[in-house]
């Protein structure tokens, strides 16, 4: 077999994304589509060409012809999902957060681990050129010992009202930079700090401040605002700052890389993670998509979104987030 056959759990705005990627990747075939909201079901059926659509994702599981699946659900609502495509035999993409709870996280660790299938789970910064050539400078030596970072990554307000009554910042996205920290490190969070504010009274902080410790004594801080200005010209402020004993690397990814000036404004879109040409989606979720189906075609475990990775990013910003809550410092591993 040189394809999979794959099918998209949840059809969100992001899982419109995941499909329009899918269809771009040799190796993927999109065969077939679940969401309990019928119309929506039809409109990507007829849109991308899908015959076979269910509004139960047990039944897309119970359907021999699918070998892949790809959970883009609400990250309160992976583990169930997960679990029962594993016990399937199906290969598994999984969207971060992996899960809402360490405890869910290990489960679906241990569901993995049983399955023929192979599990990823999308941790998609892992697969932006800037980090992967950053984490190449440092495992050759090339700043030495890492021992502070830090990281900034706002989004503006238009895009957060629905999201922040579902998920906070922290939890939201700093996870993408507590994951990334964690792997240009090869550490583990001992402890975590956080202050939020709310700016619109809606049910999770526009803003999130984190700080860490790891357990080889590097520090960091990361930013997470998602109440930008509506007229912010840009649709991400995403850089990282790595600090070694004997060398530093920057990483930038706005401000911007590509600018388009209209008649009434200045537009920096996406060229990184999932930019569109001619009705299909580039960047590093295809480059993801194809690593995914690379793996799974090959048998070969993934050594790029592991699970165990995706379960230390979420301990560690859930930590922030209570931290957020309490006041206090969290301990993370009983040190």
């Amino acid at each position: 077999m040189d394809r999979l056959r794959i099918g998209v759990i949840g059809l969100g705005w992001f899982g419109e994304i995941h499909c329009d990627t899918i269809v771009g990747v040799p190796h993927l075939e999109l065969a077939a589509l679940c969401t309990r909201k019928p119309d929506r079901l039809a409109g990507l059926a007829q849109k991308y060409g899908v015959k076979k659509t269910y509004r139960d994702y047990r039944d897309m599981l119970a359907d021999p012809a699918i070998d892949a699946v790809s959970i883009v659900t609400m990250w309160d609502q992976h583990t169930e999902p997960a679990i029962a495509a594993l016990e399937a035999g199906k290969h598994v993409f999984l969207e971060k957060p992996m899960a809402s709870t360490v405890a869910d996280c290990a489960k679906i660790i241990a569901a993995a681990k049983r399955s023929k299938g192979i599990l990823l789970v999308g941790h998609i910064c892992r697969f932006n050129p800037r980090y992967r050539m950053a984490k190449q400078a440092i495992e050759a030596g090339r700043i030495g010992r890492i021992v502070a970072m830090s990281s900034r990554r706002n989004i503006p307000a238009a895009w957060t009202p629905e999201i922040l009554n579902k998920i906070g910042p922290i939890v939201g996205d700093a996870i993408h930079d507590t994951d990334l920290m964690l792997w240009f490190t090869g550490d583990r969070v001992v402890s975590a700090y956080a202050q939020t504010v709310h700016v619109r009274g809606l049910k999770f902080p526009d803003i999130g401040q984190t700080m860490y410790r790891f357990a080889g004594g590097a520090t960091a801080t990361l930013e997470t605002v998602w109440c930008m200005p509506e007229k912010t010209p840009f649709d991400i402020d995403e850089r990282m700052s790595i600090i070694g004993t004997e060398g530093i690397i920057h990483i930038q990814d706005t401000f911007p890389n590509l600018g388009i000036v209209s008649k009434d404004k200045l537009h920096s879109p996406d060229t990184t993670y999932w930019p569109e040409f001619d009705g299909v989606r580039g960047g590093a979720l295809r480059d993801e998509f194809a690593y995914f189906a690379t793996c799974a075609l090959n048998g070969k475990t993934p050594s790029v979104g592991r699970p165990e990775d995706a379960a230390a990013a979420l301990e560690a910003t859930l930590a922030a987030e209570e931290s957020a809550r309490t006041g206090n410092v969290i301990r993370i591993g009983g040190k």
